[in-house]
């Protein structure tokens, strides 16, 4: 990391900051921290870099002959569209310029360049030509986490960190849990004992330590921070580390490489909102840097019973937290913990928060399967359910991205609940 080109600025006052290990919230805004509330101060990456011309010419090349193949032609002999594996030369160096961490410390794992696709069925049932799946269950431990984990292990290689410790319902946890083992770091988790056994399971194969939490999220989420100073090392908590937004921010990034432009709408499903912050900050990029005239409509998508964000839209802040109930568990959180970072930019682009019921997430996850061959979990089927929702509100010829951010195996149980197993 080049000190003079990579700096945190508070996202809330603007204060700028040294690139530490020790520095992960504004000293000034998070005074104000209140109990059982979203984090206060919470810092974004900025990153002093000028993409070289020739770059932005070859990726402006690649991307319009991206969107010609899509709207036209790139079909197998039975009419369906190619998958968009992988990302070009040129794409991929434009990632890597935009990132914070010098590549030379990211673990050997192939972590991003997931496939953008078509899902022709899918998209004849919906009456919608321009659909799309942005599936990262293809990352290696099957989440979009990977992305967040992949930066935070660069960023502690980087500075000579050995230990990272990590709260998360799942996803996360066993995420850093898998790209720490192929770093060779110490990871240790902090997840609720109710979260998915596939989840724990993943954790401990990968050579974890795995501290189980009777209560919540957000309970766990504060027994890590204090593990976390007691014992040292960097903390990958989601909101809290810098990087893992900034991690997140590639997945926009990649859709933009491989759809051939900003599609019209890119639908997120959504808990503490840090993924839906990343997908902000990377079409952000792309309008700075000059790739991108313009922002998607991007949409959040929430369970009921779990909707703080949503709520907030509506209100403009954050009150008293509520209870989570959902089986959407990638999702489920009392407390938002990026959910002032998450509101802010939805205001400021003009973003949308759409809440679905626990039955049509689960719905949504049946169509995904046997409408796509794509098995998301629940959580992650989310994004069809808000499209449903939210159908009638966008013109039939617009271009839709459905982000799937997590395996359908990893949660059996939530999968379960509208299957009727033969006798």
């Amino acid at each position: 990391m080049e000190e003079e080109k990579v700096k945190f600025r508070c996202s809330e006052c603007g204060k700028e900051y040294k690139a530490e290990a020790d520095r992960m919230l504004c000293s000034e805004c998070s005074k104000d921290q209140r109990e059982n509330r979203p984090l206060r101060g919470i810092l974004e990456v900025t990153l002093d870099v000028e993409l070289p011309s020739s770059l932005l010419e070859q990726v402006r090349r690649e991307c319009a002959s991206r969107r010609e193949a899509n709207e036209g032609g790139l079909q197998t002999s039975g009419g369906a569209r190619l998958p968009a594996r992988g990302l070009s030369p040129a794409g991929a160096e434009f990632v890597r310029r935009l990132l914070p961490i010098d590549s030379s410390f990211l673990p050997p794992l192939p972590v991003g360049e997931t496939p953008l696709w078509k899902p022709p069925r899918l998209a004849e049932k919906l009456g919608r030509r321009e659909l799309y799946l942005k599936d990262d269950t293809a990352n290696p431990t099957g989440s979009l986490k990977d992305r967040a984990s992949f930066l935070v292990a660069g960023w502690a290689r980087e500075l000579g960190i050995d230990r990272i410790t990590v709260a998360s319902t799942g996803n996360a946890a066993s995420s850093m849990a898998g790209v720490g083992a192929a770093a060779g770091l110490d990871i240790t988790i902090f997840l609720p004992a109710t979260a998915p056994r596939a989840k724990l399971v993943q954790g401990l194969q990968y050579g974890a330590r795995v501290i189980p939490v009777e209560g919540t999220y957000d309970e766990a989420f504060d027994r890590s921070l204090a593990y976390s100073r007691e014992h040292g090392g960097m903390s990958r908590n989601t909101a809290y580390n810098p990087m893992t937004i900034e991690g997140k921010k590639t997945a926009a990034l990649e859709i933009f490489l491989q759809f051939g432009g900003v599609p019209d709408y890119v639908f997120v499903p959504t808990g503490d909102g840090v993924i839906l912050s990343g997908i902000y900050r990377g079409f952000e990029d792309l309008v700075r840097t000059g790739a991108a005239d313009r922002m998607p409509g991007i949409v959040a998508v929430q369970a009921e019973g779990s909707a703080s964000i949503c709520r907030a839209l509506e209100t403009g802040d954050f009150s008293d937290p509520v209870s989570s109930d959902t089986c959407c568990d990638s999702i489920s959180v009392n407390v938002p913990r990026g959910g002032c970072f998450a509101l802010g930019r939805l205001s400021k682009h003009g973003g949308g928060c759409i809440r679905v019921s626990d039955d049509q997430a689960l719905q949504a996850q049946m169509e995904l399967s046997s409408g796509a061959g794509l098995f998301a979990e629940p959580s992650s089927a989310a994004a069809l359910a808000g499209l449903r929702v939210f159908e009638k509100e966008i013109p039939e010829d617009a271009s839709v991205v459905l982000l799937i951010t997590g395996n359908g195996l990893k949660d059996i149980d939530g999968a379960s609940k509208k299957m009727e197993f033969p006798i």
